[in-house]
């Protein structure tokens, strides 16, 4: 199959294209939603998500912390849908990540949020969907039709409002900028060539992702794209915590791909990916301060935090190409299909 072939490849050059109708369309509801969460005034949010999804929650965490100071906690939405216990969430906002809208058990821990006294934000890519009726506040996603199994267009205006929302709810200036001018950036960050992160890859079944703070929840997105897309052994860490046991698995040439954010954590993030470099594993590093890691082409937004988004954006244009190079198309990974409604 030809890469220009995949719906995969494809998609992934739409984004720019989808955030900026994201950025035109999206605001009336996201900036209803930030005052909601502004009278509300929590003193902790819950999230509720799965797999790609849930890493969009994880940068919502470390991104409401960073800017509010308001704790985000994740709760299992199995809470609600199998073992049927409330939860204590008088006061609280809960917000709920679902493309598709229709997983059962984040809808029902989404119900069950709101009837517990949370107030509910869903961000979904189906507005007229079931959790979007069981919520307070609907962020449309505005993606369109999403084809390929693998979720990238949808990640990706998840993430913008998920910042979004937040940088409304601080009246955060230079973040809203950043975000608006994120069209031009990530359209930058789709034509960068990762080309030696694949050279790294063809002989090796397993790897390891990296990432600190909000870049930590894209180093969980790779893995996991990494597995559905290429069928490769990929697990993601934070650089906080690669040493502490799971570097005694690296040998000479072993995959490690460290994304880093130009924030506070870079210089400690490129510390671990240099020590390990050292060790003889083959480290890629998306920041020019590297030493022994070898630096990748990287295109940096207009602030830190929405730095994370541009390097996810880098990635699923190099994941791509990996997939198809091992014979594998990303479109239809093996065992999987577009929705999975988890009870």
């Amino acid at each position: 199959m030809a890469q220009s072939e995949t719906f995969m490849r494809r998609e992934v050059l739409e984004i720019p294209e989808v955030v900026d109708r994201l950025l035109t369309a999206g605001g009336a509801d996201v900036r209803a939603a930030a005052s909601a969460l502004a009278a509300r005034d929590p003193a902790f949010m819950v999230s509720v998500a799965r797999g790609s999804s849930d890493h969009v929650a994880t940068y919502f965490k470390y991104a409401s912390e960073l800017l509010t100071g308001i704790p985000v906690a994740s709760v299992g939405p199995s809470v609600a849908s199998v073992y049927k216990r409330p939860l204590r969430l008088k006061g609280s906002a809960c917000l709920s990540v679902s493309q598709s809208g229709k997983s059962p058990d984040i809808v029902e821990m989404a119900r069950a949020a709101r009837a517990s006294g949370a107030l509910s934000i869903a961000l979904t890519n189906h507005p007229d969907s079931d959790l979007a009726r069981v919520s307070d506040h609907t962020l449309d996603l505005h993606a369109g039709v999403e084809q390929s199994v693998a979720a990238t267009k949808t990640f990706v205006t998840s993430a913008v409002s998920a910042i979004w929302l937040l940088a409304e709810l601080t009246a955060d200036a230079d973040l809203l900028a950043a975000i608006h001018a994120l069209p031009r950036a990530l359209e930058a960050a789709a034509k960068e060539d990762w080309g030696e992160v694949r050279a790294a890859l063809e002989n090796r079944n397993s790897l390891y992702c990296l990432g600190r703070g909000p870049a930590y929840a894209i180093s969980n997105e790779a893995a996991l794209k990494f597995k559905e897309t290429c069928q490769l052994h990929a697990e993601s860490y934070s650089s906080a915590e690669v040493l502490h046991g799971p570097v005694s698995i690296v040998d000479q040439g072993f995959p490690v791909i460290a994304l880093a954010a130009a924030d506070a954590a870079e210089d400690l993030l490129i510390g671990v990916a240099d020590e390990l470099a050292a060790k003889g594993a083959a480290v890629f590093v998306t920041s020019a301060k590297a030493s022994a890691a070898t630096s990748l082409p990287t295109a940096r937004t207009a602030h830190p935090l929405t730095d994370p988004i541009a390097l996810i954006v880098s990635f699923y244009a190099m994941v791509e190409k990996v997939a198809v190079s091992r014979g594998i198309n990303p479109d239809a990974p093996r065992h999987l299909k577009k929705v999975t409604e988890t009870v």
